[in-house]
């Protein structure tokens, strides 16, 4: 018999507005107070909504996939002009 486990509940710091975040969970975007969320949280962050902690590894991941992804959107296109970074 295998035993199941929990899906850990995470949310992507989307943005941040003054002092609330907007984050995404499930694909569904919900608002929390700032304050409420771990110390120094900024967006693109991972949170683990179970401990309340910003998770390290997950949000390398997402930043690691966004670059990929980046990348690839831009293969064979200029880049615009000026000196826009992201």
């Amino acid at each position: 018999m295998t035993k199941k486990t929990k899906p850990r509940s995470r949310a992507t710091v989307d943005r941040i507005e003054d002092d609330v975040a907007v984050l995404v969970v499930d694909g569904q975007q919900v608002t929390r107070a700032l304050d409420t969320l771990p110390s120094g949280v900024r967006e693109g962050d991972v949170v683990d909504l179970e401990t309340g902690t910003v998770d390290a590894e997950a949000t390398e991941s997402l930043r690691a996939d966004v670059r990929a992804a980046r990348e690839q959107a831009m293969r064979g296109k200029k880049p615009p002009a000026g000196d826009f970074d992201l």
